[in-house]
């Protein structure tokens, strides 16, 4: 398993992550098995968010009940979970009593003194930044926060925020899969005067903004069609070529089409990290054993072009 170093943090983490926002009505014994199989195969990161549920902080809650952690096995483990999303409206808040009463409410939930990340899950167009390096800066110094970043957002909303943040942004969870690759795809059709491939729509270059700050990205939804369309894996009708690569490729590797489409993005020189959403532990399995395949740059781009992405 390939790891990345957060920067600015002395956390090692794992190019796939575990995400648990689907687990609010599995057992014990499901929770336990799917985290001992992500562990057993390099996965010792598990992505959390205060929203995921059914009611706020549900699925942090199941979690610590299934696992039952000791203080060592916690320290084995990287938990990172998101806040500002308020489900009553619904609206955004990144105030500091927003901030800091959602991750005081996290931490009992998922029976810990200490969040090794947490993101702001989603812009909130009302964020005042003195207000979040408040929290930012409270959290830290109490031990509660380990290190900060973002989710879903675009190169001038984490500018903005660093105009009074001090700590270092270290990650931007953001929507990745081979089918929907813009924050790619835009930079590849760079300069394409009538291709709708071209059209920057995220501020400008959000991908390569982050590398340049040394933010990890965390893809999410790797599988996904579109924004929760379903996913592509085995979707012949709509991705036929593309399935097809995705076969012929696994058969070269020795994975499943799962392993190459989780492949594909850790090809990638960012060393971004991969976070599943499946509750299926076979799936974990078959997604971590892509984590540190190198393609080539040809297979890269065969199924780059195989999804439906322009290369001029």
């Amino acid at each position: 398993m390939k790891t990345v170093t957060l920067a600015g943090t002395d956390i090692v983490a794992p190019n796939v992550v575990l995400g648990l926002m689907r687990i609010a009505d599995k057992s014990d014994d499901q929770i336990q098995d799917l985290v001992r199989t992500a562990r057993d195969n390099g996965v010792d990161f598990v992505d959390h968010a205060a929203i995921y549920g059914t009611e706020m902080h549900q699925c942090e809650a199941r979690f610590a009940e299934a696992m039952q952690l000791t203080s060592s096995q916690r320290a084995e483990l990287t938990i990172q979970t998101k806040c500002g999303i308020v489900p009553d409206g619904p609206y955004f808040d990144y105030s500091y009593e927003e901030i800091t009463s959602s991750v005081d409410a996290s931490l009992r939930a998922l029976r810990t003194d200490y969040i090794d990340v947490l993101l702001l899950h989603r812009p909130d167009a009302l964020v005042e930044p003195d207000e979040v390096a408040r929290a930012f800066d409270q959290l830290s110094a109490s031990g509660k926060v380990r290190a900060f970043g973002v989710s879903n957002h675009t190169p001038r909303q984490i500018d903005l925020l660093r105009t009074s943040v001090t700590q270092p942004i270290v990650a931007n969870q953001l929507q990745l899969s081979l089918t929907q690759a813009s924050i790619i795809a835009q930079g590849v059709a760079s300069n394409m005067p009538g291709q709708d491939q071209s059209i920057t729509s995220d501020g400008g270059g959000i991908l390569d903004y982050c590398r340049l700050h040394d933010i990890t990205v965390q893809a999410w939804s790797p599988f996904q069609k579109k924004f929760f369309d379903g996913v592509f894996l085995g979707d012949r009708d709509t991705y036929p070529e593309l399935n097809d690569v995705l076969d012929r490729l696994a058969a070269k590797y020795d994975l499943t089409p799962t392993g190459v489409a989780v492949a594909w993005i850790t090809r990638h020189p960012a060393q971004m990290q991969v976070v599943l959403g499946t509750t299926t532990p076979s799936r974990v399995a078959d997604a971590a054993a892509g984590s540190d395949v190198p393609l080539t740059r040809a297979e890269w781009y065969e199924l780059f072009r195989a999804a439906g992405h322009l290369v001029p």
